[in-house]
């Protein structure tokens, strides 16, 4: 079930499940997030679409393998995509997989929004949120203003958490 729309409505936002015909647009918007890291390379134009299209096809099957009971949603503003939210609920978290936003959506408060609408269903639900975050990656700061916490280090990764979960009586002896 995609998180509720209240702050995210605000910005004309909408959820639908993700289908086959969106994978053009998925893949697209992957490789907008790979764009920095491409400049940096120095390979040719050709050389950079194969490799983002290989790690889109790598990430896709490891998320569609690791995660198979996972909510696959398309953000959409005024009938148009504009970004992606994978979420799964599981031990006791809504784990957000990934979330994603053309360029044009960024900045503007679509994704602060839409992670306060994630942290709400996970509240009403019992549930943490947790992610995971590229360390160099300039959102830290929104998750860290929304009340994440570092967890641990996994990789290139930081493991962040909200504490949102019910709170669970101590084990009695």
């Amino acid at each position: 079930m995609p998180p509720p729309l209240k702050a995210a409505a605000r910005f004309g936002v909408v959820y639908r499940p993700m289908v086959d015909e969106d994978m053009p647009f998925i893949a697209d918007l992957f490789a907008t997030t790979r764009a920095e890291e491409m400049a940096l390379t120095g390979w040719p134009e050709t050389m950079q679409q194969a490799f983002l299209a290989q790690q889109h096809k790598a990430q896709h099957h490891h998320y569609r393998t690791f995660y198979p009971k996972a909510e696959w949603l398309i953000v959409e503003r005024a009938r148009k995509p504009v970004g992606r939210l994978y979420l799964d609920r599981s031990e006791g978290a809504l784990f957000v997989i990934d979330i994603s936003l053309l360029p044009t959506a960024r900045g503007g408060g679509i994704g602060g929004a839409t992670m306060a609408d994630v942290i709400e269903a996970a509240r009403s639900e019992g549930l943490d949120v947790m992610l995971h975050v590229e360390r160099h990656n300039r959102a830290i700061g929104l998750y860290q203003r929304l009340g994440f916490e570092y967890v641990r280090e996994e990789g290139l990764y930081f493991e962040l958490r909200v504490k949102c979960g019910k709170v669970r009586p101590p084990f009695n002896n």
